[in-house]
């Protein structure tokens, strides 16, 4: 319509690591980096007080990759809560118990929660923000409340402090970290090379560690993906905090196995 012949070239941008098809979007790794600081300090603060407990909250809208990953990669978390699996605070696999086990046995802990995360127990908000998105309902502080209630509850209570960290924009607004940079000079090297030869209406990522270019269409089709609570990334997760193993539904296991395009293991 404009007389110009031009084409149309993405590069899938997303820190939160859930646009499906491709190995990851560039920015997860700065954002991972980034968050373990939140997640170091939260167990500095939890160290300096009797039964410190520092809670976290990660971005993670619709999938747990950034929250999952800080968790592996800093090696200090002892729960971590995704939007993926249900947040259960009573009963045999209480997360809060959890957290009474581990203050008992060590006097201190470290939990990471993914700001998407506990929407079953605190319900979905229908306003929206700025950007168009839905709100989230503050599970930041909702755990950070439950947790300080149920340890002054149970039968031998705990004194605990609680210290709430939400590093936000901290961790989007800073420089892209020399993997990231590598990544992203990749990425839009070869989103030209594809213009140039007469491609349009595709992106450009990284599958299997190779750079290849995918329709837009089915980049959208299949996004977003997420977690997969029966996968080798969230069994890691659970051997290292040691925390309760939530079983899946019969409907949620279903569902996961009819996504299994967009799930990661």
């Amino acid at each position: 319509k404009s007389g110009f012949l031009f084409a149309v070239a993405g590069v899938p941008k997303t820190i939160d690591n859930d646009i499906d098809l491709i190995d990851r979007s560039f920015g997860f790794n700065t954002a991972v980096t980034e968050a373990i600081q939140a997640v170091r300090s939260a167990k500095t603060e939890a160290l300096c007080a009797p039964n410190g407990v520092g809670v976290v909250k990660l971005m993670g809208r619709h999938a747990g990759f950034i929250a999952t990953h800080a968790c592996l990669a800093s090696g200090d978390c002892d729960l971590c809560l995704i939007p993926e699996v249900p947040i259960e605070i009573e009963g045999p696999n209480s997360c809060l118990e959890h957290i009474a086990r581990v203050l008992r046995k060590r006097g201190h802990a470290v939990v990471i929660v993914a700001e998407g995360a506990g929407e079953e127990l605190l319900g979905k908000q229908q306003e929206i923000d700025a950007g168009g998105n839905r709100k989230l309902p503050a599970i930041g502080y909702f755990m950070k409340t439950k947790i300080k209630e149920y340890l002054m509850s149970i039968p031998d209570p705990i004194e605990a402090t609680v210290k709430y960290i939400d590093p936000s924009y901290m961790i989007r607004s800073v420089k892209a970290n020399a993997a990231d940079a590598l990544f992203c000079l990749l990425l839009a090297q070869n989103a030209v090379h594809g213009a140039m030869a007469g491609l349009t209406g595709f992106c450009v990522g990284l599958v299997n560690n190779r750079t290849v270019y995918i329709p837009m269409s089915a980049i959208v089709k299949n996004s977003p993906r997420k977690v997969n609570p029966r996968g080798r990334t969230f069994e890691r997760v659970i051997t290292t905090t040691g925390q309760p193993r939530i079983p899946i539904s019969k409907r949620n296991a279903s569902l996961f196995k009819s996504m299994s395009s967009r799930v990661i293991v």
